[in-house]
This record gives C-alpha cells, sequence and structure tokens, in this order.
C-alpha cells in the first residue's frame, strides 16, 4: 500500500539544479537570477563571471551544476543550452538583537534563500 511514485516534473531535454541555504536575501538574490534568465548558458557564465555582486558567484556555482547534469545525467548538448528558468524562494531567517539607546531593542533579520536553475536545450541553434 502507499502512495504511487511520483513522475519527475521534467521535461525530456532540460535539466535543473537547486541551491539551499544561500546567504543572502531573496530580493538580492532574484536581481542576479534575472540577469540570467532566457540567457544562453555561456553567456549567462559570462555575465555571472564579471558580475559586481557577492551573490553571483553562488548564481554561477548552481547555474555550473545545472549544466553538468544536463551534459552527464541527461545527455543534453552543451552548446545548445539556455537558461529557460531562474528563481528565488525564501529560507529561515535567523533574528538578532542589537541594544539600542533608552534600553530598547533594534531587530537584526539576516535571510537566507534558495534557488533553482532550470536549463533546457534549445531545438535549433541561432
Amino acid at each position: 500500500m502507499g502512495k504511487p511514485s511520483a513522475q519527475p516534473r521534467r521535461e525530456e531535454n532540460e535539466a535543473r539544479a537547486f541551491a539551499k541555504l544561500i546567504r543572502s536575501s531573496p530580493r538580492k538574490l532574484n536581481i542576479v537570477a534575472q540577469m540570467i534568465r532566457g540567457k544562453r548558458a555561456d553567456e549567462a557564465l559570462a555575465s555571472l563571471t564579471f558580475a559586481h555582486r557577492r551573490v553571483a558567484q553562488d548564481v554561477k556555482k548552481v547555474l555550473q551544476s545545472a549544466i553538468a547534469n544536463a551534459e552527464n545525467n541527461h545527455d543534453l548538448d552543451v552548446d545548445r543550452l539556455y537558461v529557460a528558468e531562474a528563481f528565488v524562494g525564501r529560507r529561515l531567517v535567523m533574528k538578532r538583537f542589537r541594544a539600542r539607546a533608552r534600553g530598547r531593542v533594534g531587530r537584526i533579520e539576516k535571510p537566507w534563500s534558495n534557488l533553482t536553475v532550470v536549463v533546457r536545450e534549445a531545438e535549433e541553434t541561432v
């Protein structure tokens, strides 16, 4: 008995990579993820390599992992890959407190994020 096994929610021509607990707010991470959406994989890697944001290196690692998954696990052509989806999710928020004037307290929130990158093989190279 039990539940039937779930079918993977993935098409035949795509691969994905997932990173959890990235030490950045989802808002900041989404700016970098927005930079690479819809780009070819090699262009996205080049733009992340020279991006000025600290979190761009984490996004680059996840993109490289998605490309490696596409090549090794799904036998896709690396030269025809493009970033189909890149989305960010909220994770835990660490709450810290800092002493302020007159015996009050200031709340400091340190957010964490998840990142999912889906690469897909294009039908035709342009």
